[in-house]
């Protein structure tokens, strides 16, 4: 099942570079999906394209460079030309919840800065309902990461600290994340105003707004998606 998962994954990986022009600034996304479109693009700068990447995490940023993508940091330019990112979850508004791979917060300022965001899933990532299925990751301060479940668990959801290997799950930000499962989302882009208003919420895991594109990996193509 995951070696199907993996080639709907690739296949729609490969659609979203081909979005990808000459000369351009490009957000490098974090995750299974968008290890994909980083093997593609390296293939691309070693057949003589010339980009820049901007990767969200330093996992990303270790991929890029062995797959000899030119790289550059967000401090060193005002837009970025296209991003490529994964998803959680994406509803019919092309909402999404994302942060499974723990780098939600510079993925968002990366979608942020771009002209055009485009985001890679299979076709298990679409929902009509964000949140039945994931929860939302919330990166919160290890200060008083606590204290900020208690007054995230207020607005109806059950917020778990994130472990890995045993150990508390460290972002590259040095922060920890909350998985606050909701029963399902009614207002996304309310709930996204409530959580970052929580006290010791750096960001959490709920893109509002912010995608332009999905493509969409079926067993027998790529689909591409446009917001309304």
């Amino acid at each position: 099942m995951e070696n199907k998962r993996d080639d709907l994954k690739k296949r729609a990986a490969e659609r979203a570079v081909e979005f990808v022009r000459g000369g351009q600034l490009v957000g490098l996304g974090t995750g299974s999906t968008t290890l994909f479109a980083l093997q593609a693009l390296g293939t691309k700068v070693r057949e003589g394209m010339k980009i820049t990447g901007v990767p969200t995490s330093k996992h990303t940023e270790t991929i890029a460079r062995e797959f000899g993508i030119p790289l550059t940091d967000l401090n060193q330019v005002e837009k970025l030309d296209i991003v490529i990112d994964g998803a959680d979850e994406v509803d019919n508004d092309f909402n999404m919840i994302k942060g499974g791979g723990g780098a939600l917060t510079r993925e968002k300022l990366v979608a942020i800065s771009a002209n055009l965001r485009v985001n890679v899933v299979d076709e298990e990532k679409l929902v009509s309902r964000l949140g039945k299925g994931f929860a939302v990751p919330v990166e919160v301060l290890p200060f008083a990461w606590s204290l900020s479940a208690r007054l995230l668990k207020e607005l109806g959801c059950d917020p778990k600290l994130r472990e890995k290997d045993g150990k508390i799950f460290a972002t590259d930000n040095d922060n920890y994340i909350l998985d606050c499962k909701f029963d399902g989302i009614e207002d996304a882009a309310e709930l996204e105003k409530s959580i970052k208003l929580v006290p010791g919420v750096l960001e959490c895991g709920l893109f509002v707004g912010i995608c332009d594109v999905i493509i969409v990996g079926f067993d027998d193509r790529a689909e591409v998606r446009y917001r309304k």
